[in-house]
């Protein structure tokens, strides 16, 4: 897996060098960077401005790419010792699912179960969209929806989904043990998972529009959760 992108590259160097297996250089760095790299170990390779867009696939490098080992998934029975869990439900935009990942995490989510076919996850573009917070926050796979949600009640989660016309954040009182379901923007939440939760929660919009972006309103919902 590449990872790409100087915040990112450095973001690695200095919490997970673990992950670090081949690290390539299209410019010439800050000495003092330069020093952190080579602190690691690992035999540091120049490469061409085309060498770089193509490990990059095309992507803003900025001169720092490495090649990491594969993303490790947390299991749902760690992820279950956990408060305040995400559950998207049939996401599977990176970028959307990287910016979710980077607000839970920086809202104090304690993980995050992404339900559906999730074979071919481009686990490269979520880390990147989430400027590496997908390294912090345990992230779990799930095929079965609802047995997860069954699940989670055993071990005495409550279940909130976002959805349209849901009630605002503000008529709850939260406690810690919960888990929000946030749906695909193409086909939301399925009726059937509807209707297994606590409650449906919303944002009430004061203009005419029909929906937010995904990460968005999961946003304004969460921190309406952990906040208050």
């Amino acid at each position: 897996m590449i990872i790409y992108g100087k915040q990112l590259f450095l973001h690695l160097l200095k919490h997970h060098k673990d992950k670090l297996e081949e690290i390539y250089l299209a410019k010439e760095v800050q000495k003092d960077i330069f020093n952190q790299i080579a602190k690691v170990g690992l035999k540091i390779q120049k490469v061409d401005n085309q060498k770089a867009q193509a490990l990059a696939r095309g992507g803003n490098h900025q001169g720092f790419l490495a090649k990491v080992k594969d993303y490790e998934f947390a299991t749902l029975n760690e992820i279950k010792k956990s408060d305040y869990l995400v559950i998207l439900y049939g996401l599977s935009d990176v970028g959307n699912i990287g910016a979710i990942t980077r607000t839970a995490y920086a809202l104090g989510a304690g993980g995050i179960i992404i339900v559906g076919k999730n074979d071919n996850l481009a686990m490269q573009g979520v880390v990147r969209a989430s400027s590496g917070a997908a390294y912090e926050l345990p992230i779990a796979l799930c095929s079965d929806g609802l047995s997860l949600i069954n699940e989670l009640k055993q071990v005495g989660f409550k279940i909130y989904a976002a959805n349209a016309g849901g009630k605002s954040a503000k008529e709850f009182e939260f406690e810690s043990k919960i888990a929000l379901i946030m749906g695909s923007e193409g086909e939301g939440i399925p009726n059937k998972v509807l209707q297994k939760c606590d409650d449906i929660l919303g944002v009430n919009m004061r203009k005419d529009w029909d929906s937010l972006n995904v990460s968005v309103a999961f946003g304004i919902l969460f921190d309406r959760i952990v906040n208050g």
